[in-house]
């Protein structure tokens, strides 16, 4: 049952579980009785999160909202530890705290590369040495990474963002053989373009290239990734590539990236065309 542990009830560690795939991630958990502890750093959409979480538990299962920037050790050491005192040992561990400022390289500032660096890859490396220890401790469980087409290829307009997933990737890969004598199963997913609010933010900020790379993968919503991440980690799934453009294009990588590479010249180079709608992105 996805609502038990070793006869106990479940409890997922949710971070960026305020708005997106983290909520809704949280809901789904919740809905099938596992208990649920969402960190993020903005205390008006974290409580509102929680109500809405617990609302749909209807009381049968315990939710809590910290407030939490994951990118600082400290911070998420002590919210971690205080979860796991308060909710018990968690069984389910997602890292999907993330942020993106789109942008090329010569655009951006180094501050712009470095808070990408720090949320994506750094919070999800902080999360994963702060839950891990107790999840071996207490029989293993589900570690859970979001990382994004963007960690498959590097796309133009993304110098800091892929780079960031990119190396939550790496982490996951390693991650992956180390733990599993723990009973750690450990579940890296490559969403396309979802729609939330951090899309939102970005789209106005994408240079034309972007826009246009990024809208040939598709927009799915928060459920639809949440309950393929969920379907997926049950089934003991390593990679799990959603939309068939970003599967395409991991499973025939080393053959399929030159040919993306002209590609995305191509748009670059050529006369400004019709750009793609946002609803279509």
């Amino acid at each position: 049952m996805i609502g038990t542990a070793n006869g106990n009830q479940a409890h997922a560690i949710i971070t960026g579980g305020s708005s997106g795939i983290g909520l809704a991630t949280a809901c789904l958990l919740a809905r099938n009785g596992v208990s649920v502890t969402i960190l993020a750093r903005n205390l008006e959409r974290l409580e509102n999160a929680r109500n809405r979480i617990a609302s749909l538990a209807a009381g049968r299962v315990r939710v809590a909202a910290m407030s939490c920037d994951v990118g600082v050790g400290d911070a998420c050491r002590a919210a971690v530890k205080q979860s796991i005192a308060e909710m018990g040992p968690p069984t389910w561990a997602v890292a999907c705290a993330g942020v993106v400022k789109p942008g090329t390289f010569m655009t951006l500032s180094l501050d712009d590369h470095l808070s990408q660096l720090q949320t994506n890859f750094i919070g999800s490396l902080n999360f994963a040495h702060a839950v891990v220890p107790a999840m071996a401790r207490h029989g293993g469980g589900h570690l859970v990474f979001v990382a994004s087409g963007a960690a498959l290829v590097g796309v133009y307009g993304y110098s800091a963002y892929c780079p960031s997933k990119f190396a939550v990737r790496g982490l996951a890969e390693v991650l992956r053989v180390e733990l599993c004598t723990h009973r750690i199963v450990v579940t890296l997913v490559h969403p396309p373009d979802t729609n939330t609010p951090q899309l939102a933010f970005e789209l106005p900020l994408r240079p034309r290239p972007t826009q246009e790379i990024a809208a040939g993968a598709g927009l799915w919503e928060p459920d639809q990734v949440a309950a393929a991440l969920v379907r997926c980690a049950q089934r003991r799934k390593f990679l799990v590539v959603l939309g068939w453009q970003l599967r395409l294009l991991n499973t025939f990588h080393s053959l399929a990236a030159p040919g993306f590479r002209i590609y995305q010249n191509w748009i670059v180079k050529r006369p400004i065309g019709r750009i793609p709608p946002q609803s279509q992105l």
